[in-house]
């Protein structure tokens, strides 16, 4: 296994600035989960890393080794970087059995034919496809084609394996399998994973840590999954993981108020974080938002929906939309609101972001 380090990248596409100074970090023996929105730069930063491209400034290494240097003139071909990929789409070849599919790129490195077959058998083992090694992609389900792929991206580097949406083409209950048995393969074989995904709440489950890049391809925040969901740094996190809701507030003399509600007041004095020299709004997660009868700040509820393990609603406040997500047990415990019922709202653990910082929305 090994580190993997971007230094001071820039690359651009003619006119287009796709990074810029770009620098990370990512730990031996770690999955790195590289989320953000469509177009921020993440397979840029596959294509990269594996030598596909090359930036026009800064380094890039893996452990100890420097792949890239524009000022040192270097620049390590593909087949040299040992690096493994595994695409969303599988990219097994249809014509090849699962054994010959890993054993592929043993071959374009020439490696000796009983070396070849042992370490593409250990391989297989490691994904859990032992006694598959004779069928076809055909006669596979996604999930399995998807770690005839780990395999073969296992077989083609030691060190580095990087895993491009390889969940997305899964069915539900397959992603959830899927995404434990990345952990499991990564604990076993201690190789350094970078995880690059759109799928926010597949990174916070599989990745150790996680970088945020915005939609100008700059890193917002680097975390835990416990650090980004509870300390967000800015409001495009706060809206690019998890579900979110933003209230416009006004400040007055006597208060602050909603600007959707311009003759309610919220509170006397500024909350936490609540900034009196710019616009704000609130933003507060649907399940933060609580139905309370006496609370002064009523809403009409639009849509209820049950799903599983909670309800769903949609609330009318004032000109705002609100999302409320409400446990099954909180609503047995209490009482179910219908379409049309007016119900008092209590905000919890809200924050405030200016009003014209971007947030995820403005990316799409």
């Amino acid at each position: 296994m090994a580190d993997i380090r971007f230094e001071n990248i820039t690359f651009r596409y003619g006119e287009h600035t796709i990074l810029n100074d770009f620098s990370l970090t990512v730990d031996e023996g770690q999955i790195m989960g590289i989320v953000g929105p469509s177009g921020c730069g993440k397979t840029t930063l596959i294509r990269l890393l594996s030598g596909f491209i090359k930036p026009e400034k800064g380094e890039i290494y893996i452990g100890n080794t420097c792949v890239f240097s524009a000022a040192k003139r270097i620049n390590m071909s593909p087949e040299r970087r040992r690096v493994g990929v595994v695409f969303q789409d599988y990219a097994v070849w249809p014509h090849l059995t699962v054994l010959e599919n890993i054993k592929y790129p043993l071959k374009k490195k020439k490696v000796a034919k009983k070396e070849m077959e042992k370490r593409a058998l250990e391989a297989l083992k490691q994904v859990r496809m032992s006694g598959y090694e004779k069928h076809l992609p055909a006669q596979l389900s996604g999930g399995q084609q998807q770690r005839v792929a780990i395999a073969r991206a296992i077989v083609s580097s030691d060190d580095v394996i990087i895993l491009d949406e390889p969940i997305t083409n899964l069915d539900a209950k397959l992603r959830e399998e899927m995404l434990v048995e990345i952990q499991m393969i990564q604990k076993e074989i201690g190789t350094t994973i970078i995880y690059i995904t759109h799928d926010q709440e597949a990174a916070l489950q599989v990745c150790d840590k996680i970088a945020i890049m915005d939609g100008q391809g700059d890193i917002c925040q680097i975390g835990i999954d416990e650090e980004i969901i509870k300390e967000p740094v800015n409001k495009f996190v706060y809206s690019f993981i998890g579900v979110s809701n933003f209230i416009p507030m006004t400040k007055k003399k006597d208060g602050v108020y909603f600007s959707c509600l311009d003759s309610v007041k919220y509170a006397e004095k500024n909350p936490l974080g609540f900034d009196s020299d710019r616009e704000n709004v609130m933003g507060i997660r649907p399940m933060n938002i609580k139905f309370k009868d006496d609370s002064p700040f009523k809403g009409t509820v639009l849509n209820s929906t049950f799903l599983g393990n909670h309800y769903n609603y949609f609330v009318k406040f004032g000109d705002v939309k609100l999302r409320v997500q409400r446990s099954t047990i909180e609503v047995h415990q209490t009482k179910n609101y219908d379409e049309g019922e007016t119900v008092g709202l209590e905000f919890v653990e809200p924050r405030y972001y200016g009003a014209n910082e971007k947030g995820a929305d403005d990316y799409e």
